[in-house]
């Protein structure tokens, strides 16, 4: 019995420090990525989860969430956030209607979370874009996050197979030669990783911060630049991750 109970331990152990292991990622998709005269409306959800595997942890509402028009001023969003449910645990979730075409840029800045299996809190600065009635230009400016992807490739209208390229920012720098992690939102379930490794797919920045990316199937696609910061956060390490999340049609 007590050989029995070890084992049980160990088995418990191992599956706890597997599901830690897969890549964590800041989320902020829309149901679209284009405003259309057939579609005005952005319902977008916010979360922090295992995208591809479909396990999720919880998100306090956002320290800032916002949305960037044609590289104007920021429009604070936060009030507008309700609660929500993703992959059963607490999301947030909001409706904006664009006023005018041009390109709306949305960003989340959560709250750093504590990841005891790490040791560590992770705060994953998120963003994506939404063209408006096809007139989305200037995507390639940044939005002044502490990290961010700067898209070199149009974050959308983009064909299943396409290339992505970003460049990875730190408080406004190049972040030479950083690790980004990329993952599928396998929101159906449909897609099967043969093994753990290819669940999470991996690129490194060059020396300017630049990586590239293909994306081989249809749907939303996460990119999370992971950088850890110079201070502590509350005595732990903080991992800051710059994402971004675009949709392969």
């Amino acid at each position: 019995m007590k050989r029995v109970t070890v084992s049980l331990a160990v088995a418990v152990l191992f599956a706890f420090i597997a599901s830690s292991a897969f890549a964590h990622f800041g989320m902020l998709v829309p149901d679209t990525d284009e405003v259309t005269q057939a579609k005005r409306d952005i319902n977008l959800v916010l979360s922090f989860s295992h995208p591809f595997e479909g396990n999720g942890m919880e998100l306090v509402k956002p320290e800032r969430f916002f949305v960037v028009a044609d590289g104007e001023a920021e429009t604070d969003l936060l009030a507008g956030l309700q609660k929500a449910s993703v992959m059963g645990h607490t999301a947030w979730k909001a409706q904006y209607t664009p006023k005018a075409p041009g390109l709306y840029a949305f960003a989340m800045v959560p709250h750093p979370y504590k990841e005891d299996a790490e040791n560590n809190y992770i705060q994953h600065l998120t963003k994506v874009y939404v063209d408006a009635y096809g007139e989305g230009e200037n995507w390639m400016k940044p939005l002044g996050l502490r990290t961010e992807i700067v898209p070199l490739t149009r974050p959308f209208g983009n064909y299943a197979g396409n290339v992505f390229q970003g460049q990875v920012l730190f408080e406004g720098k190049p972040a030479a030669h950083t690790r980004v992690e990329v993952e599928f939102y396998n929101k159906d379930g449909q897609r099967k990783a043969p093994n753990d490794r290819m669940v999470t797919q991996e690129v490194m920045a060059d020396q300017n911060g630049v990586f590239t990316f293909a994306c081989p199937w249809k749907g939303w696609w996460g990119f999370a630049a992971l950088t850890t910061a110079p201070e502590e956060y509350k005595g732990r390490e903080l991992e800051l991750g710059a994402v971004i999340w675009l949709d392969m049609k």
